[in-house]
């Protein structure tokens, strides 16, 4: 009987440790990756607050954009030059308080070429406030969620 509590005890440490379960902040960091690699702008757009900001650092799009107004056009530029993409993420983590969740990962998106991505997404209220675009060609970008 304790080797099973201890074993049990293991498995639910194990599960902790790995961040298998994700908040809804999480969640909804994924479905904005699934969205970015799939092109489909519409579902990106969805979960910004009016006030939204995004911080793209490096690449083309490099700029800060404010309000979800114009955070659509980078977003159409995106999906509209590179297509459907491969997206893998790593070292996915969220912080929850209750004023709100950020949520960091390492992100690869892959066509043609391999787009390396540290991101912070920042919720309050269940809609995301600020979004950062690290393009980092040095990535360690290695487990697929």
């Amino acid at each position: 009987m304790i080797v099973k509590k201890h074993l049990l005890a293991a498995v639910v440490l194990s599960v902790f440790a790995t961040g298998a379960f994700a908040g809804p902040a999480a969640d909804e960091a994924q479905a904005h990756f699934r969205a970015i690699g799939s092109g489909d702008v519409a579902g990106v757009s969805r979960i910004y607050a009016d006030n939204a900001q995004l911080n793209w650092i490096g690449g083309p799009l490099d700029g800060t954009y404010v309000g979800a107004d114009n955070i659509r056009p980078v977003w159409e530029k995106f999906t509209k030059s590179l297509g459907q993409l491969k997206v893998t993420v790593a070292n996915l983590e969220e912080s929850v308080n209750p004023k709100g969740a950020t949520v960091t990962a390492n992100v690869q998106f892959e066509g043609k070429q391999p787009i390396k991505v540290r991101y912070v997404l920042t919720f309050r209220d269940g809609k995301l406030v600020n979004e950062t675009w690290q393009i980092d060609p040095q990535l360690k970008v290695s487990a697929s969620y």
